[in-house]
């Protein structure tokens, strides 16, 4: 039996055969999933510039007897999305099938990444990149508890692609000092991924006033962050194990840096070539014999 598409699955995929206030509306709620929905009809529906008849309309499309029975099952998604390490770690164990934890968990991950490669859009993909490959921008990088990491390993490679990148510290005593530096144009790419934290939402608003452009790395249930992000990249996630999987996520970071790099190459090569001087005159690393 096929699994159930999510909410914001069913949306893409009915795109196409929407009119023209259903696809104004669709796309809304996608760019601001899922608070956007969360909210009384009469405030999405203002929000999207439809009326509140599309709204019905468009629930009733998409398989729902209105917008309650559409907003039902949205709640549901999200209760699912913000369950404790625990709680999902007894969903997944009750159902766990005979085969090795290798198998199913590569099995996991490998669905994971053809799933959000497959929904990336390779417009918002390029436009993230040339964001980041341009040199009058400063880029700056923050993670999650967990997520922290790959804004680590982001911004560890990057510095040696090109210049003035800094990594966000997971301490807010650090983030006034960078906000403070943090000019229009600015880049800061945010990664969040259920469940959703405050400090990093805090952070893209405040350096969205800043003017800065957020570019946002999430799952596809899509941060509250995406609310400030001028491009938002949603990845699958889902493992089974009490963590979500960072794959896809982190294979996500790799292409960026490979789409930068080609773009700045010349540049970048030159950087790199130093870099190793550099590296060979203190001796960094242990030569083979």
């Amino acid at each position: 039996m096929a699994e159930k598409l999510t909410l914001d699955e069913q949306l893409r995929t009915a795109l196409p055969d929407l009119t023209r206030a259903e696809r104004q509306l669709a796309t809304h709620i996608l760019s601001h999933y899922p608070v956007a929905a969360l909210g009384s009809i009469t405030i999405l529906a203002k929000a999207s510039q439809v009326s509140t008849p599309t709204v019905v309309r468009l629930a009733q499309k998409l398989g729902y007897k209105g917008y309650p029975d559409f907003q039902s099952s949205l709640r549901a998604e999200v209760e699912a999305m913000l369950v404790s390490p625990l709680t999902k770690h007894d969903r997944w164990a009750g159902g766990v099938p005979d085969t090795h934890i290798l198998n199913r968990f590569a099995d996991a991950v490998m669905a994971n990444l053809q799933a959000t490669l497959g929904q990336i859009d390779h417009a918002e993909f390029d436009a993230a990149a040339a964001l980041l490959a341009d040199p009058a921008r400063h880029v700056f990088a923050m993670g999650g508890r967990i997520t922290h990491v790959l804004a680590d390993y982001f911004t560890s490679l990057m510095t040696v692609v090109r210049s003035e990148v800094t990594l966000l510290s997971d301490s807010s005593t650090t983030w006034p000092p960078a906000l403070l530096d943090m000019k229009k144009g600015d880049v800061l790419l945010v990664f969040d991924i259920r469940r959703y934290e405050n400090a990093v939402l805090q952070v893209a608003e405040m350096a969205k006033e800043q003017g800065a452009e957020i570019i946002l790395i999430t799952d596809r249930w899509i941060s509250p962050a995406s609310t400030h992000a001028s491009h938002t990249l949603a990845c699958h996630i889902e493992a089974p194990s009490a963590w979500d999987s960072n794959v896809s996520l982190m294979v996500l970071v790799e292409t960026l840096l490979a789409s930068v790099q080609s773009m700045t190459w010349s540049d970048t090569a030159s950087r790199m070539k130093r870099l190793e001087d550099l590296y060979a005159r203190t001796r960094f690393f242990r030569k083979y014999r």
